[in-house]
Parts: C-alpha cells; structure tokens; sequence
C-alpha cells in the first residue's frame, strides 16, 4: 500500500491533516519468530525475523490539547476507527487503562494512547500540545507476528519524531515493551519490540533478553529462505494459556532459588520493573541445562495450584502475570523450556553464523530437528495447537527430500503461525501444504514470504 500517498489524500484544507503543519511518518514490519519463542521473558536468546506485511503511523502536531486518532485497519475490523480524546485525561496509568477498556471496540487504543501517555511521563517538557495521529496495517492481527509491537513502535516513532524527540534502538523497543505491559496489560518479553526496530530485510535478528542486548544479524545461507504459514487459528499475548505459561516459569524460578536459599528481590531501576538475584541474576536462560538436570529437575513439581505454591513460596515473583485460582500451572515442563529453549537457540545461532561462512546441509537439517523440538516443547507447556500441529505434521511429511527442514509453531503459541526453515525453491510444496491444510477445514492458510526493513532502518519520513 501507498501510505503516504494517503495521508496526502487526508491533508486538505478541511481534511484530517492540517496543510501547514509537518507530518512525520513511521513504519514498522511484522516479527516472525524462527527461534525462541516463550524464553524472551526468562532472559533466553530469541532469533526472529521480520516480514514484509507492516503497520505504518503518521503524526502531526496540533495547536491545542486535543488526540485525535484514525486508523483505517481498526474501521475495517468493525471496531470504533476514529477517537478524540483531551490530552489532560491520560494523567496516570489508572486512567488509561479505563479509557481504553471502556469497550472492545476502542481496545486497539490502549496501544496508541499508552504511547502518548509514555511520552508524556518521560519527556513532559516536550509534549505541551495535542496531536492527530493516522494508522493503517497489513499486519494480520492475533496470528502470532506482532501486530501489536508493529503498532507500538510505528505509532511511538512518528509521535515521538512530532514532539521533536528521538527515540530508537533499544530505547525504543524498551518504551513499547513498558506499553504493552502497563498500560496494554500484556506480559509480553522484548523480542517482538526489538525484532520490528532493529531487523532489517534478508536477515536474522539474534537477541539475548537481558533485557534487550542485539547481537550481530546473520544472514542466511542463500540456498534457504524463511516461510511462515498462519493457521487462521488466533493468537492472544493476553491469553490465559500464555500467562499461565509464563506465571509457571517464573514459579519455577522461585522455588529453585528458594532451594538454594537464595534471596530474590524486586528490582524497580527501569521502567520495566522485574524481580533479580545475585547468581542468575533473575533470568532463568542462566541456569545451564546440565546442572537443572543435576540439580533442580527431580525438585521442581509437575503441576501446582496458585494457593499451594503461595503457601510453600509467599510471593510471586513476576510482576505482570497474576496467580489465579482454578488454573493449573505446568511448572516443571515451563521451567525446563526455558533452560532448554536458551540451549536450543544458541545451538541454532552457532549452526546458522556457520552455515553462513560454508553452507551444510547437515547444519540445515540440525536446525530442523531443533526446531521440531522446540515446537513440541509448546505442547507440553500448554501451549499446543491442533491447527500448528497439523501444519508441522504436513512440513515433516514433505521432509528433507522436498527441501523441508523444519517447522515449529511461533510466538506465544496457542495457536497463529508456523515458521518453516526450507530450500528457497520449494513454493509449490509450500502450496500443496498449505492445500492440504486448508482440506482440513481447521482455518484458512496465509503465507508469509520474505521480510523488510525494521523501524530504524525505514526511520521516519517527513512530509513538510
């Protein structure tokens, strides 16, 4: 789409955009997770990949108080497009969030609203007026490729260009991130704000999450490329499976360090406060795979209820994850794939910087088999999916011999899209696949092919 060509379209003299006033315009791709979904939140290393689907933002300042909001995805969803809003309402975080809670139909707010509200708190020398604020995406919502960070950085970089401040890089993921967990009440990690600022087209982003520290982007062997298939199934950060996977992990967290007797205190030094200690340093990911399974696998519960954990343990040791009564909580399978999720990755990091340098198809096929691995992982955490598992049964059927090396189910699982790991000519097995899958009648396929440019790399286009 020809985005700027729209807002030219809105700037008339009786149109959304005054014609005297810059505009400054913001894009912002979809994220496909290859690697690490789920251990972004215990400090594991992520590998992601951007798509070529986005969302893009434009803002402009106006001479009063006044927010004024259009997205033309948000009207073409059915929900409620276009709000204004006084800029004194978004005083605290209370406040916001029951603006945009006030129906499903203005949810879409929290993670346009949060921003200005973000901005304000930091820089309030700089946010002395009001401002218009135009959105549209092809990101697909709730498939498991970040629509929601592909709105936070687009709209946070072109609002935040307006006000005259500069925002990229990892400050940038990290104010999205505090969004989408304060004011978007989602328990999201760093990967998917990182992912859509840093990533740039033809290559992978390797992350490690502690917090957000970008390692060099590798590029791929020029005989691979990235497919994503979604499964039509949606996907939901705010989902219950999610947070009760993430609530495990970090329970799982506590009663190892409880074991040890080691002390964990709640660190409130950044925005985005999260609770630490002095030998891991709160992350999980640092807890090697061989001494869990030495020490700490035999020791770890199966499953618990919050009340038994709470008695055992007194406190719950994420900041953003509930504990709720009648949820089942898989401790010992989501403390394990955080500690072999991070081995996985790094394993799959290595075999990719090698087969960069010398292509292997033995190195190809290992990084299929740990991607299989990795997918089902998700199942025993609770996070399965009927529809991505039949899509990797189907690529596992094809195999090696069709140029298929592996699958696994991406994001926060629970259903929305599987990343494929494959030759750069197999479009016609990616095609029977996803007819085949569409025979099953489980949701409608929508393949995602190729990737773009990252928040930074776009940067941000002014229209004077």
């Amino acid at each position: 789409m020809n985005f700027e060509e729209s807002v030219k379209q809105l700037r008339t003299d009786d149109g959304f955009f005054s014609t005297t006033i810059p505009i400054y315009i913001s894009r912002a791709p979809g994220r496909l997770d290859l690697m690490g979904g789920n251990d972004d939140y215990t400090g594991g290393l992520v590998f992601e990949s951007t798509i070529r689907e986005a969302t893009y933002a434009a803002a402009q300042l106006r001479n009063d108080n006044i927010v004024e909001l259009k997205n033309k995805s948000a009207s073409d969803a059915g929900w409620q497009g276009d709000m204004i809003i006084n800029l004194d309402e978004l005083s605290d975080e209370e406040t916001v969030r029951k603006i945009v809670n006030k129906s499903s139909s203005v949810r879409w707010t929290a993670y346009v609203l949060g921003n200005i509200f973000y901005l304000q708190k930091k820089y309030p020398e700089r946010i002395t007026s009001g401002i218009k604020i135009y959105i549209d995406s092809t990101v697909p919502l709730n498939r498991g490729v970040s629509s929601s960070a592909a709105v936070e950085v687009a709209v946070m970089k072109a609002a935040a260009a307006a006000y005259g401040i500069d925002l990229s890089g990892v400050e940038l993921a990290l104010a999205c991130q505090w969004v989408e967990n304060a004011i978007c009440e989602s328990a999201c990690g760093i990967m998917d704000q990182a992912a859509v600022v840093t990533g740039k087209e033809g290559f992978i982003m390797p992350l490690v999450c502690q917090p957000c520290n970008v390692e060099p982007l590798i590029k791929l062997p020029e005989e691979l490329k990235i497919w994503g298939i979604d499964s039509g199934v949606s996907h939901q950060v705010s989902g219950i499976e999610y947070e009760a996977a993430r609530a495990s992990a970090f329970m799982g967290y506590k009663i190892i360090c409880d074991a040890e007797k080691i002390s964990v205190t709640l660190d409130t030094t950044s925005d985005i406060h999260r609770y630490t200690d002095s030998v891991w340093n709160g992350y999980l990911a640092n807890l090697s795979r061989s001494h869990f399974y030495e020490k700490y696998e035999r020791l770890l519960p199966m499953k618990s209820d919050s009340s038994t954990y709470l008695e055992n343990h007194k406190i719950h040791v994420d900041p953003f994850t509930p504990l709720r009564e009648n949820v089942v909580y898989n401790i010992l399978a989501n403390t394990k794939y955080a500690v072999e999720e991070n081995h996985r990755v790094q394993l799959f990091s290595e075999l990719s910087r090698g087969a960069a340098i010398t292509s292997s198809r033995r190195a190809f096929m290992l990084m299929g088999e740990l991607m299989y691995q990795s997918h089902y992982a998700y199942t025993e955490c609770g996070l399965g999916s009927k529809a991505t598992d039949l899509l990797v049964k189907l690529c596992k059927k094809e195999g090696i011999e069709n140029g298929i090396y592996g699958a696994k189910i991406t994001g926060g699982g629970a259903g929305g899209t599987v990343a494929i790991l494959a030759d750069k000519d197999v479009g016609k097995t990616i095609e029977k696949i996803m007819k085949l899958y569409a025979d099953a009648k489980m949701g409608q396929p929508y393949l995602f092919e190729g990737s773009s440019n990252g928040a930074d790399s776009y940067g941000v286009v002014t229209i004077k």
